[in-house]
């Protein structure tokens, strides 16, 4: 193993972090004799203020103001503006036209939210008294920076996916969020997809039985994307997948494991491992365009990820979850999501299935007979009587006006109903941290071949934590307004 201590710190982001009051990096390992499958580890650490089921006072009006609208941005702020008890006060972009394009999205609604162009106008916007909220839908990069900085002024904040890119960012989120008691919630949809609610659901009613393995992944084919010139801005996520090799975008498929597993609530991720294969198209495809486009000589020969990484994490409790990242290679969309338990299996992709297993002796066990599909009558009764509340409340309208099936715009309207009720969010700080610090260190896996071990960043909170379900148990009087 080549890497050293400074190595890890430099490849995780943690190099020059210093936390007044904790000892965060003290027990990182240096290198260990002969002993490559040994991770660094993390000293204990002293938790300000626990976040976890942390209600904070409610907000009658949610007044918001939006960083980044370029993508993700848009369909955040569309939904938004929808729902009562919200106010839209600012726009920010560094591009005229998305402000325009944004400002149009809402202008049959009541709202005249200012707007910023600057390049450090984001941080006004921060500052502004009169906003309780923010929307955080830049590049990756900035995410923990404008999140920290806003939390610092008294701000919730929302982050599109991933929070962070380093370790080091994660433990920022944390500390930040503690110290000033301001919710840090990454905007991760797939949690609010019908499907994986209906899991979430059955998991908790006990129908899978122990939980034992899950398995996860974003398979996307966003390769032309990737090298298009207007798509991502300044090109950003292409860059991204330059002299990073590992899983550079797990919480899509990590979420849902991750809420029906209870993890940070009753059981926490331990350690990874973590493989990537060559790149077979990214650089390949550089070649291409460069010899009709000079401008992608630049991306000729540059040491692109993987196309194919698989991630392999065990929790405490000895469960483990397999995770995939490929956004290179035509295959079709997926999150390939399955919980596997004692009692039952469910498989999302290609088709929805649910396994159960049968009741069966030494005599009457046949093989692959032990187990079988229920059927689609089967299989809609089962949604019929175990539908999440939600989804039942607001899954039509969902369906109209939220992407990704809906799941989107659930996401939203739990987020402003919470803020509104006085209620913890579904996802807190330690979620933020925990699924977005796998991507660093799978690479650092990648790049030692070796065991990884995870941080805890609830400083041993997670064993008393309790589970949180996306449910509307309380509150759900946030209404939909639409002409």
């Amino acid at each position: 193993m080549k890497n050293n201590r400074r190595d890890f710190l430099k490849l995780t982001g943690m190099a020059g972090l210093t936390v007044a009051g904790t000892g965060v990096l003290n027990g990182i390992a240096s290198e260990p004799e002969n002993k490559a499958n040994v991770a660094p580890e993390q000293a204990a650490r002293i938790q300000h203020f626990n976040m976890s089921g942390y209600a904070a006072p409610k907000l009658d009006v949610v007044r918001i103001g939006f960083i980044g609208l370029g993508n993700r941005g848009p369909a955040h702020l569309g939904q938004v503006s929808i729902l009562e008890g919200v106010d839209i006060k600012a726009l920010c972009d560094l591009r005229q036209d998305r402000l325009d394009s944004a400002k149009k999205r809402i202008e049959k609604t009541n709202f005249k939210p200012d707007t910023y162009t600057g390049k450090e106008d984001w941080k006004m916007v921060c500052e502004r008294k009169d906003i309780d909220l923010i929307f955080i839908a830049t590049p990756w990069e900035l995410h923990t920076p404008m999140a920290v900085y806003a939390m610092n002024q008294g701000k919730h904040v929302c982050i599109e996916v991933p929070a962070a890119k380093t370790v080091e960012e994660c433990w920022q989120l944390v500390e930040t969020s503690e110290s000033t008691k301001m919710h840090c919630m990454m905007m991760e949809n797939a949690c609010y997809g019908f499907y994986e609610l209906l899991m979430l659901n059955l998991a908790r009613e006990g129908f899978f039985g122990e939980i034992i393995h899950g398995e996860g992944a974003y398979i996307h084919h966003l390769l032309y994307g990737h090298f298009s010139k207007d798509k991502y801005y300044d090109q950003w996520r292409l860059k991204e997948n330059i002299g990073r090799n590992g899983n550079l975008y797990p919480t899509h498929g990590l979420g849902p494991i991750a809420q029906v597993m209870n993890i940070n609530r009753g059981d926490k991720f331990e350690y990874l491992v973590s493989v990537s294969g060559n790149d077979f198209m990214m650089n390949d495809l550089a070649k291409k365009m460069a010899g009709k486009d000079d401008f992608y000589k630049q991306y000729v020969d540059k040491p692109f990820r993987g196309s194919m990484n698989t991630t392999t994490i065990r929790t405490n409790m000895g469960r483990t979850i397999m995770l995939q990242h490929d956004v290179t290679s035509p295959r079709p969309k997926s999150d390939g999501l399955v919980i596997s338990g004692t009692k039952a299996t469910a498989i999302q992709f290609p088709v929805e299935k649910i396994s159960v297993a049968r009741e069966a002796t030494p005599e009457t066990w046949r093989g692959s007979d032990a187990q079988t599909w229920i059927t689609d009558d089967e299989f809609k009764a089962l949604q019929k009587k175990y539908e999440p509340n939600i989804v039942k409340k607001l899954g039509e309208i969902a369906k109209q006006v939220g992407a990704h099936g809906g799941g989107d715009f659930l996401m939203d309207w739990r987020t402003i109903d919470c803020l509104r009720n006085g209620l913890p969010l579904d996802q807190d700080v330690y979620d933020a941290a925990l699924w977005s610090a796998i991507g660093p260190l799978t690479e650092w896996s990648v790049a030692n071949q070796m065991t990884v071990k995870i941080p805890d960043f609830t400083a041993g909170s997670w064993k008393t934590n309790k589970p949180m379900d996306i449910a509307i148990a309380n509150g759900g009087n946030t209404k939909v307004i639409r002409e």
